[in-house]
């Protein structure tokens, strides 16, 4: 797959046990719209909604706390299984959003990218995702990339398909593999890995994000549900974050 180079350069690994800056790259797992319109006796539609909000404070409060990378889990492989009117709603909320929402990315040096089989939405989705892409490719202030359709095993498994390829077509040894290589196929392969996860409605999983490239992130779980988010939540992510000691497999002495 070929991608755009971003527009920032990658982040420099901090000295293991050193002190701690703010992250350059936050994954952020948004869960709990159902719950919340559940706990408030409405529709499914309305909590997804309320969760378009939530994206649209967070967006902007990353790119005011100096965050250059913002990746959002917004649609997972596996939410195909949901019920088909689930599924129509949210996929009409992300055209709506791409639709509404590009001129203020844009305006706000943000852009847009993103990653996962965005082909299954269909055709309009995808333009308007391409729409969007190409609008706001020359912005510098923020990397926001939304993962939907996206599953971390499916783009590993991806990764090895097209090295296997390679060493079938004979341009490639086998031992000439390595893990560096790998993740060049990877659909981040431009992206540095995430300093910081997070997750919210109180879940503590990863549920198959970013699975490699989440080897030596720090992880906040947040007990909100997250059209609650605010950008005060973000802080207090960021503030745990700045009081870990991330050592990268070094040890502790």
């Amino acid at each position: 797959m070929s991608v755009a180079p971003l527009n920032q350069p990658l982040a420099v690994m901090p000295e293991p046990g050193g002190p701690q800056p703010s992250p350059l790259h936050v994954g952020l797992i948004m869960d709990g719209n159902r719950r919340w319109a559940k706990a408030r006796g409405l529709p499914r539609a309305l909590g997804h909604k309320a969760g378009v909000d939530a994206v649209r404070r967070t967006v902007q409060a990353a790119a005011d706390s100096g965050i250059g990378w913002l990746t959002l889990f917004a649609f997972s492989s596996e939410n195909w299984q949901r019920s088909a009117d689930e599924v129509r709603d949210l996929t009409g909320l992300l055209r709506i959003y791409l639709r509404r929402e590009v001129g203020t990315l844009a305006k706000n040096g943000v852009r847009l990218r993103v990653i996962g089989e965005r082909h299954r939405f269909g055709p309009e989705t995808v333009a308007a995702i391409e729409a969007a892409e190409a609008e706001t490719a020359g912005n510098t202030r923020l990397n926001l990339t939304v993962a939907l359709s996206y599953g971390a095993r499916a783009e590993i498994a991806g990764a090895a398909r097209s090295l296997a390829a390679e060493v079938a077509a004979g341009r490639l040894a086998p031992d000439a593999i390595n893990e560096a290589m790998l993740a060049r196929h990877l659909a981040t392969q431009d992206m540095p890995d995430p300093d910081l996860i997070i997750r919210t409605s109180g879940e503590q999983r990863l549920s198959n994000f970013l699975l490699w490239q989440a080897a030596y992130a720090e992880f906040v779980f947040l007990d909100v549900l997250w059209p609650d988010f605010e950008a005060a939540h973000l802080d207090q992510a960021l503030a745990e974050y700045r009081r870990r000691v991330r050592r990268f497999g070094v040890g502790s002495s």
